[in-house]
């Protein structure tokens, strides 16, 4: 019997992924609603595919950790991410951890099938747009030595989205504080003199410029 695990802490889109894999031709459908507990699930029952999240209890992107942690025991068994985000720069850090591809969540339900039809096959699995998003980023970093942290590309991306600090800090389950010097970092590396062109750069980032 092939079974696949989803990690996720909606109900709501634990139920609509298990209907989905179900559909797609899996025996059994295991749900985990936390990191560890999906890493233990995987350890006791091997899966054939595992769908997560990357927010995952309010702590931030939770998700890239259980990707990294499980590339540690296993190169082999194919991840698809399933994320609120869509911006290229986390979808270029879940692919970098090891996740065999990556959709958000407003996609519809022919494009999750597809994609877990892919992944399922080993092969890599993006949309177009959002390949070509990622394309571009991947060119600006060789010419870009800043070198930014997890952390800090996170935060840059939601900077370019219009977050305050106090939203920033609740999306990635940190204090205040930690932006706030997360974004200080972020202008000594970027030369960026001020918090408005700090936010003009992460704008011109997540366009493509």
């Amino acid at each position: 019997m092939k079974r696949a695990l989803i990690i996720d802490d909606h109900p709501i889109v634990l139920e609509g992924c298990r209907r989905m894999l179900l559909e797609a031709g899996f025996g059994e459908v295991l749900e985990a609603t936390t990191p560890l507990e999906g890493f233990r699930t995987y350890r006791r029952c091997s899966p054939e595919l595992i769908v997560v999240d990357l927010s995952i209890g309010g702590r931030g992107l939770a998700g890239l950790s259980f990707i990294r942690r499980l590339r540690l025991h296993d190169e082999e068994t194919p991840l698809l991410v399933f994320s609120m985000h869509s911006d290229p720069v986390i979808a270029s850090r879940a692919l970098k951890a090891g996740a065999t591809g990556f959709v958000p969540k407003d996609i519809p339900p022919a494009t999750f099938l597809e994609a877990v039809d892919k992944v399922r096959q080993r092969k890599p699995y993006i949309g177009h747009d959002m390949a070509m998003q990622v394309a571009l980023l991947g060119s600006r970093a060789q010419r870009d030595p800043a070198n930014l942290t997890g952390r800090e590309l996170q935060t840059l991306a939601l900077l370019g989205q219009g977050k305050a600090y106090g939203q920033i800090a609740d999306e990635l389950g940190v204090s205040y504080k930690t932006v706030a010097n997360t974004c200080s970092n972020l202008k000594d590396k970027l030369r960026a003199g001020t918090l408005q062109d700090l936010v003009r750069i992460a704008v011109m980032r997540r366009v493509g410029v």
